[in-house]
Formats: C-alpha cells, structure tokens, sequence
C-alpha cells in the first residue's frame, strides 16, 4: 500500500514539473512569435475588457494574476484562483472612473461541491450619455454608450499545488447606433508552494474574435489579447506580501508612439532596455498590521511613462488601498492616479451568502 502511494505522489509531483516547463516553453514560444501577433493599445476594439474593477488589484497597481485570496472577484484577473473556498460568494465591485464613466463587476460562485469549481460575473462599462452632432455641426441630440461582457468560469485542481482555469466572456457593446457582438476566452494555470505562500500564475487573456462587426460588411478588428506571468510571496517573518505581474508578453515593446515618428524621443533614439522591460511589470505589496485590516500599495510603470506629464509628473501610475474585515463583509477601496489632478476610485464589496444569512 504505501509503495503504491508513494509512486502515485511521484506521478503527481512529475505532472506538476511537466506542466511548469510546458508553461516556460510556451512563455519563450511567445516572446519569440511576439512580433507576427502584438498589437500596440487602443488599436483594437473591446479595450474596456482590460480596464480594472477589483479595488484590491486596482491597489497593487492595476493587474495582479498571482493574488490567491479568498475572494472571487480576482477570478477576473486569473480564471484558476477560482477555487473550493469560494463557494457561494459574492463579490460587487464598482469604480468611479475618469471623465464620468462607470465601471461595474459583479461575481457569484454557487454552492456546488466537488473537483470543479464554477463561477458567474457580468462586467460592464457606462460611458455617459453624449451631445450628437452631424458633419456640419448640427446637434441630432444625446445618445449612449456601453460595453457589456458575460464572465462563465471554470475550475479544476489538478495536483495539490496546481489548478487550471478557464473563462468564457460574450461581449456585447453598443455605441449610439452601431452595436457589435464578440466572444472572448481567457485561460490560466496557477502553481502554489506546500505552504501556499509562494504562487506562481500564468495567462493569457481575450482570445478571440469579434462576430459582428459596428456596421455592415465593416472590417473586423482585433481583441486586446495579452499574455501574462505573475508571482507573489508571502514573507514568513513578517506578514508582507509582495506581488510582481510582467503583461503584455506578446510584444516587447511598448512604447506609446513607435520611432522613428516620436519625436518627443531625445535624439530621436527608442527607449533603452531598462525602460521597455520595466513597461511590463507591476509591482505590488500587501501589508496585514492588524487581523482585520490590510494595506496595498502598487506601481505601475506603463502608466506612468504614458500618462504623466513631462515636469509634473504627480503620483501617475502609484496606487493605493485598504482592506477591512467588518463581521462577515470585506470591504475594500483603492485610489489610482491616472493624471496629476485626475484619480480613480475603487469600491469592493465581498461576502459569503450561507454566512451573511444563515
């Protein structure tokens, strides 16, 4: 008996290392095809799928594929954290964005037991109502704009320290008169130490297509597809977290404006190294100075680069945020600066159903 555990604990531990180096060749496969599939921002379309809505990640600079917490709101960021514990939760999120617009999330996970784990969400952005205008200026009056995408996730443990996911995401955006469907899927794989204090999560994010297009016989337009490598670690001395996620592995670079029509570039020279490699990482730390309260902090390079303003540069691309524990909710709220007078504000509500109402 225990030489047949002990070859079934050897099988699992072998399956564990072999999906972690499929993963790392896939990862080199991807950095190598990057220049036939990257795509720069903002010249796709569905591009409201990569804006944050979890105050939490929203804290840590804005993505975080490796948070294992007990809350199903990251599922979002990483569809295998959806895990057991997660049971009949419910997260609400909500984010009072730039210029008026509203981001909204919501996520459930029903109570069903067993290997799989399944989740729902329905993420949403309202851009406002608009003053219409035609070519020579006459107003034709308001008219709205919003973006709406389904979240269906799925889960499996397949080792005790790894689990996969998947989330299937129809999207549905209407703009005054022009409305377009598409269907996107994002796959994940998380690795966890013995302890659970180091996590290692690997994803790659909307891929797919858009199946009708804003008007008829218009052209199809690329996802904002992104591939990404997260890690956090739990300190054991100290009750700190720190949590870095390198996006956009399918393109190397990228810089706002390409050389050699940059011209704000000095001499007319691209980014060095350190720059374009700092682009891709998000940096994060956690910290728990009571049972019930936790601080976030994060640095978001991109964003900085991009966004700030050459001279006042403020606090463009740090977050902020906090966690607390009142009975059985855990509310959270996180600040990120996007413009020296302009903040975003994020507002996460999660709970438990069977212990909120028994």
């Amino acid at each position: 008996m225990e030489n047949s555990e002990s070859k079934i604990q050897k099988a699992k531990v072998s399956l564990s290392k072999k999906c972690m180096i499929c993963l790392l060749s896939l990862l080199v496969i991807l950095f190598a095809c990057n220049a036939g599939f990257g795509q720069t921002g903002g010249s796709g379309t569905y591009q409201f799928l990569d804006l944050t809505n979890s105050a939490k990640v929203a804290a840590l600079g804005g993505d975080q594929v490796a948070l294992s917490d007990n809350d199903v709101a990251l599922t979002f960021y990483n569809p295998s954290l959806l895990s057991d514990s997660m049971r009949n939760q419910l997260s609400v999120n909500y984010v009072s964005y730039i210029a008026g617009i509203g981001v909204g999330y919501a996520a459930y996970a029903p109570n069903i037991k067993g290997k799989n784990a399944f989740a729902a969400a329905i993420h949403f952005v309202n851009y406002g109502n608009f003053e219409g205008a035609s070519e020579s200026g006459q107003l034709t009056g308001t008219f709205k704009a919003a973006e709406y995408a389904i979240n269906l996730f799925y889960s499996r443990q397949l080792t005790s320290r790894l689990r996969a996911g998947v989330n299937l995401k129809p999207i549905i955006s209407s703009l005054e008169s022009y409305h377009s469907f598409g269907l996107a899927v994002d796959l994940g794989m998380t690795y966890s130490s013995n302890d659970g204090h180091a996590v290692i999560s690997f994803v790659t994010k909307n891929i797919g297509h858009q199946i009708t297009t804003y008007y008829q016989n218009g052209a199809y337009e690329k996802l904002p597809w992104d591939v990404q490598l997260g890690f956090s670690r739990l300190l054991n001395t100290a009750p700190v977290k720190f949590l870095v996620t390198a996006d956009h592995l399918n393109r190397w670079d990228l810089s706002y404006l390409d050389l050699p029509t940059n011209l704000n570039a000095p001499n007319g020279s691209a980014e060095n190294f350190s720059s374009l490699l700092m682009r891709h990482l998000i940096l994060g730390a956690e910290i728990v100075p009571e049972q019930h309260v936790t601080l976030r902090f994060g640095y978001n390079y991109h964003r900085r680069k991009d966004l700030a303003i050459d001279g006042r540069p403020g606090l463009v691309g740090y977050s902020a945020g906090v966690g607390i524990k009142i009975a059985r909710l855990n509310i959270n709220y996180g600040i990120a600066s996007y413009h020296p007078g302009t903040a975003a504000h994020y507002f996460s509500l999660t709970t438990t159903l069977s212990e909120l109402i028994p």
